[in-house]
């Protein structure tokens, strides 16, 4: 069952959470283990709507499972046993969500059961990925060293994915401002000229016309409009998540000119790491494409991947499929894929293919924001431009009548 506890901890802190045990008296057992000194224990009740929203903002990030990952395999190299290193890192471990899981893995260890089917028991912090590498190191005995590299892995996809963001925060800050330029204008800018320039009397030009009406559109029906915009964000949000929205936006992505380049750039290099890092924890090659395919993120490149695995079941070679997609694998990478099947290091073979492409997403992130960022400049003063041209050429009829 599980209880809902309060309990202080030994400098005092309060401390409260979910528990998952047979009994009360287990529960309290368990908890005292964590040195928590328990002070209300009760069968744990439905959550109401606003806890479980105020929850998310607590929700375990990548960040928080790289963290847990380097200090698990720092205690285990350092010959700590593996439940003392899990009840240190569920003390420094601040997010009562991940705490719970933590606790909860830390007892599936105790009772004798392994690291990774206790991680499998989360997918939704612990991915298909990050269990085959940790099963590999239990089977092989090597469980440190899967810890250590799987951190490593986990840190350099972190930073990659944050440094993608944090491309493209100012894209995002100026297309903001181009919609905060464009109501205000709207609402308060062009409502009084607008009264001026007809009480003229005059024949207004086209772009004037068009401007008029926009604003007036937009005036009128601004709740309209604000609850248009929200719906149809929200419902191709919803869409793209579901699987045939997934697989149109995947198709499309990878189409886009510039962006669908630096696209294919960081796919290629995640399907080459994490192929690279399961091949080198020993994980069998057919069961390596199996779970890249489902981590790539990207279902035109799983879906060449899961070729790949059946042609490789029937015997052939990953570079022999691989060729057969020049518009999404360039030559190099193949070219380097058979030279690590002929040498026997497919997995060092795609390391140095990582290295490269990595330098080259770099390279094309940099160059595409580069040209993003002056033409949504160019945008916004294009459309300032008309607004006051709509504005101007009347005001110029009107000196040449007088």
């Amino acid at each position: 069952m599980k209880l809902s506890y309060q309990a202080r901890t030994k400098s005092g802190d309060i401390q409260s959470g979910i528990v998952e045990a047979s009994s009360k008296e287990a529960a309290i057992l368990l908890l005292q283990k964590y040195d928590l000194f328990v002070t209300f224990l009760e069968k744990a009740e439905s959550e109401p709507f606003w806890a479980r929203r105020i929850r998310f903002f607590g929700k375990t990030s990548r960040k928080d499972v790289v963290i847990f990952l380097r200090q698990l395999s720092i205690m285990f190299k350092s010959n700590i046993p593996l439940f003392e290193s899990l009840q240190t890192c569920y003390s420094s471990q601040k997010k009562i969500d991940f705490r719970e899981k933590i606790l909860k893995i830390s007892e599936e260890v105790e009772g004798g059961g392994a690291l990774s089917k206790a991680f499998s028991l989360f997918p939704d912090v612990f991915s298909a990925f990050d269990v085959s590498m940790v099963k590999a190191g239990e089977t092989s005995g090597q469980l440190s060293d899967s810890l250590t590299y799987l951190a490593d892995h986990l840190e350099q996809e972190y930073a990659m994915r944050s440094k993608i963001i944090g491309a493209m925060i100012y894209p995002i800050f100026v297309l903001i401002v181009v919609i905060g330029v464009l109501i205000g204008m709207s609402m308060f800018v062009l409502p009084n000229l607008t009264e001026m320039l007809i009480s003229s009397g005059q024949e207004l030009p086209l772009v004037t016309k068009i401007v008029i009406f926009g604003s007036s559109f937009i005036q009128k029906w601004f709740v309209l409009v604000f609850l248009a915009v929200v719906i149809s964000v929200v419902g191709l949000t919803q869409y793209i998540k579901s699987k045939e929205g997934k697989i149109v936006f995947d198709r499309i992505l990878v189409k886009i000119p510039l962006l669908g380049d630096v696209a294919k750039k960081i796919f290629l290099t995640r399907l080459a790491e994490n192929l690279s890092t399961l091949i080198a924890g020993g994980i069998p090659i057919v069961q390596a494409l199996e779970i890249v395919g489902d981590v790539v993120g990207n279902s035109v490149f799983k879906d060449v991947i899961l070729e790949t695995r059946d042609e490789v079941k029937k015997g052939e070679t990953v570079s022999y499929v691989m060729r057969r997609y020049p518009e999404l694998i360039p030559p190099l990478f193949v070219q380097m894929t058979i030279v690590g099947e002929k040498s026997g290091r497919l997995d060092s073979a795609l390391m140095n293919i990582v290295g490269f492409f990595q330098r080259d997403t770099d390279a094309a992130l940099a160059g595409f924001i580069a040209i993003l960022e002056p033409a949504m400049i160019i945008g916004l003063a294009g459309i300032v431009v008309v607004v006051v041209a709509s504005v101007i050429l009347p005001m110029y009829q009107m000196v040449g009548s007088i």
